[in-house]
């Protein structure tokens, strides 16, 4: 199989090939390759790449073949012959965000990449170019399964299906996360757990978890210590936890503690932005040096991702009186599991249960067919199933309509150029609530993105 991945030069891309290395079976990934816009990073992902094939055939030589790797900007030479596209692009670059980030909290507002006016911003420069995106694969690639990671990972999903319908499939490792924690938390084995997990894109809640046919969540909700020893448990507290009767992804804290959150970010030293734009600044000039010995890039890239990881998050936890993060919340096992489980139930039509971005369907009665939810789905050789979930909880209702109105307005200001429909978007969103407000980010953001220059 080929695997083609979009923003092939992206800080996350080794996760991917290094699951694609792990995978021994028949079928699988045989050639890889790398799309990106900007040559410097793709030279630097394939060092990389190339020291992790190296790295995995020095420590088992029953490995096998490693996926071949290939590097190109141009894009239909990318998608040609193509079985599956990973789709995980970055408009505007973290210089983007880190504005999103800063223009936003001038106004006293989250800037958030996914959340609040950031996740506005970010989806306004980002749903023109997944619409294009999505074109181009349907005429260059039109029998390839396409995975979005690209944030805001619901809404691009959403763009992308107009054109691509069900062959796109959105994925996050924030549930996976989070239903990993929670079953060994009860005392079990992750895969034998069914996660009762419903809502949008970091906007989701875990409401049971069922080991054996038996729901598990209330023991947990009644154990305020085990409550308060993973990272959401620490997050929002066990008396919140327990008010709410689930537990929420941990994108929520957004919204339940937003004052104390925008004050942690505002005096903060810089934002989460800022600091992924510096660090990787330093890395691929590391990474891309001409000459380094063997394993340098691989070093370089597995010492920034410890720091990445580590700082996930930072000022929600000391908005919340937390320590850092425990070291089990650092180990690998999110999206690129999650990617690579998708590719084989499809391609090998081997029945999978993950939980993903999909069209609604019938699945939430208060959203319309076309929206796309984030909910367990049945994975075969046809895509992904949404299975059946309870309805939401007036709360949780209240908060998904109003994000997915908001998911709309951007999706009416992209194909439309209004920016009567962006500054809709923006005041809409339930953590901006002002129209003066709205307007004035709008102004704020169209001044630094060259990608919002199409908004008249």
């Amino acid at each position: 199989m080929r695997l083609t991945i979009l923003g092939g030069g992206g800080f996350r891309v080794p996760l991917v090939y290094g699951a694609l290395l792990g995978d021994r079976a028949e079928g699988r990934v045989s050639h890889v390759t790398l799309y990106d816009e900007d040559p410097a990073r793709l030279t630097a992902m394939a060092r990389v790449l190339r020291d992790q094939a190296a790295a995995a055939a020095a420590d088992d030589p029953a490995t096998g073949d490693a996926p071949a790797v290939t590097a190109t900007g141009d894009l239909d030479e990318a998608l040609r012959g193509a079985d599956f596209v990973f789709s995980a692009i970055r408009v505007g670059g973290l210089q983007g965000r880190a504005a999103d980030e800063r223009i936003a909290l001038a106004e006293g507002v989250l800037g958030q990449e996914t959340v609040g006016a950031g996740g506005v911003a970010y989806g306004l420069r980002t749903v023109p170019v997944a619409r294009q995106l999505a074109r181009r694969i349907a005429r260059s690639a039109p029998g390839a399964w396409v995975i979005n990671f690209t944030n805001p990972a619901g809404l691009v999903t959403e763009a992308m299906a107009e054109e691509l319908g069900g062959r796109v499939i959105g994925i996050c490792d924030s549930p996976v996360g989070l239903g990993r924690r929670i079953a060994r938390l009860l005392g079990a084995r992750p895969q034998e757990a069914w996660i009762d997990y419903v809502g949008l894109n970091h906007l989701g809640w875990v409401r049971g978890l069922r080991i054996g046919g038996r729901d598990e969540l209330p023991r947990l909700l009644a154990d305020s210590e085990a409550l308060e020893s993973f990272e959401e448990g620490r997050l929002f507290g066990a008396d919140w936890l327990r008010s709410l009767g689930a537990i929420p992804n941990e994108y929520l804290h957004y919204y339940y503690f937003n004052r104390d959150t925008v004050r942690a970010y505002q005096e903060a030293e810089q934002t989460r932005g800022a600091f992924l734009r510096d660090q990787q600044r330093g890395f691929y000039a590391e990474a891309g040096r001409a000459g380094a010995p063997a394993g340098a890039a691989l070093a370089a890239w597995d010492r920034t991702r410890a720091e990445r990881e580590a700082t996930y998050m930072a000022e929600n936890r000391e908005a919340a009186g937390v320590g850092e993060r425990d070291e089990s919340d650092l180990e690998s096992g999110g999206y690129e599991k999650v990617a690579l489980a998708l590719m084989r139930a499809i391609a090998r039509d081997e029945r999978a249960t993950l939980i993903l971005n999909v069209r609604n369907g019938s699945t939430l009665s208060v959203l319309d067919a076309e929206a796309v939810i984030e909910v367990p789905c049945l994975v075969d050789a046809n895509g992904a199933h949404p299975v059946g979930v309870e309805q939401l909880p007036l709360h949780a209702v209240g908060l998904v309509t109003s994000v997915k109105a908001v998911e709309r307005e951007v999706l009416a200001a992209a194909a439309s150029g209004s920016r009567a429909d962006a500054v809709k978007a923006f005041a809409l969103h339930p953590l901006v609530d002002s129209v003066g407000v709205a307007r004035r980010l709008l102004e704020g953001y169209a001044a630094e993105h060259p990608g919002l220059a199409y908004l008249r």
